[in-house]
């Protein structure tokens, strides 16, 4: 298949950014499995394994696709119609009730029931950039991935955590003083910051951590840190909100509306970590961190959240849209404004 993948941004992304990396993925992917790949994004990007266009936003995107393209992708909202089949990955939470495309794909089967949808595809990770993993080495701290400056990651309560633990905490992707939403300065000794890392720095520091301490208190749509650590041994250690159930193996229904109050679960233990609302609980298993077996979570991760799986699944669903079928039979529809409210995490 010719395949155009669409992002209204610039690749290959520096920073933790789900959306570029997961496009990046995907177009070596497809390309290993024999497909043709274009993507059309930002000026100012580069690409080694296929060809690159030139987004331009003031031109209609039907002008931009190639002639012989059999379908596109977009990883970003189209900013107008094309006649050519298409598919649509919704990678954020939106902010505004309404009616989406029908050609949407969520990223977990949990971002889509709470938009009204049901058809997801996991997205999965090139594990040819991390390396391999030293699964036997000793391992002394825990670490946290993800946007620290932001108050739904919860960097504060993987703060907590580890401090009530007695352990070392490294945070990836976050400083010390944050001035970026809300004025907010860690004096702890025991956590060091380390700002955004290139992808040497953060292997080696999440392959020589003993978990990922991940409390959340948001609906996370899907969670890249979570396969990330799980490639490299690390059990997680969070909360039952979003999608990190089901990464971690507990399948949810498909209700229509997000749950509140205590979120989706309560508390779910398994071999690949611990979820919980309360911050007692994954005190006791952070604790117990040495009695999880890394080599499972990493064989977990190489089997559920590859590059490659997730090529196929794209393939399976671009097949059926060229048919001229589409994604959803009846369009996703996200019923209310979510309101800015945290979900809950307490003692």
């Amino acid at each position: 298949m010719k395949i155009l993948l669409v992002c209204n941004s610039k690749i290959p992304v520096n920073t933790y950014d789900d959306a570029e990396r997961v496009l990046w993925w995907l177009g070596k992917a497809l390309i290993k499995l024999g497909h043709h790949v274009t993507f059309l994004v930002k000026k100012g990007s580069r690409c080694p394994f296929a060809p690159v266009l030139i987004l331009d936003e003031k031109t209609p995107l039907d002008d931009q696709v190639p002639a012989d393209t059999d379908i596109v992708h977009f990883h970003c909202p189209p900013g107008s119609p094309v006649a050519k089949p298409y598919i649509i990955t919704q990678h954020d939470n939106r902010s505004e009730a309404g009616t989406l495309d029908p050609n949407t794909v969520f990223v977990s089967a949990r971002q889509a029931a709470i938009h009204g949808g049901s058809v997801y595809i996991h997205p999965g990770i090139d594990f040819d950039e991390y390396g391999s993993p030293e699964l036997h080495n000793r391992r002394m701290y825990f670490h946290f991935l993800g946007n620290a400056a932001w108050r739904g990651k919860n960097v504060r309560g993987a703060i907590d955590i580890a401090a009530q633990v007695g352990a070392r905490l490294h945070v990836i992707g976050g400083t010390r003083v944050n001035f970026r939403k809300g004025l907010r300065i860690t004096l702890s000794p025991s956590v060091r910051f380390h700002g955004v890392l290139n992808p040497e720095g953060r292997n080696a520091m999440v392959n020589n951590s003993k978990g990922l301490i991940f409390p959340v208190i948001w609906h996370e749509p899907f969670g890249l840190a979570v396969a990330e650590s799980l490639f490299f041994g690390c059990p997680v250690f969070g909360t039952p909100y979003g999608a990190l159930p089901e990464m971690l193996g507990k399948t949810m229904g498909s209700e229509r509306k997000p749950h509140v109050g205590n979120g989706t679960v309560e508390a779910f233990y398994c071999d690949m970590g611990c979820l919980s609302v309360k911050k007692s609980e994954l005190v006791e298993a952070v604790k117990n961190a040495d009695a999880y077996d890394r080599v499972k979570c990493h064989e977990y991760a190489r089997a559920y959240f590859s590059a490659d799986r997730m090529a196929q699944d794209y393939l399976r669903l671009y097949e059926h849209v060229c048919t001229g079928l589409p994604v959803h039979a009846d369009a996703p529809v996200l019923e209310e404004t979510p309101d800015d409210k945290f979900l809950p995490f307490g003692a």
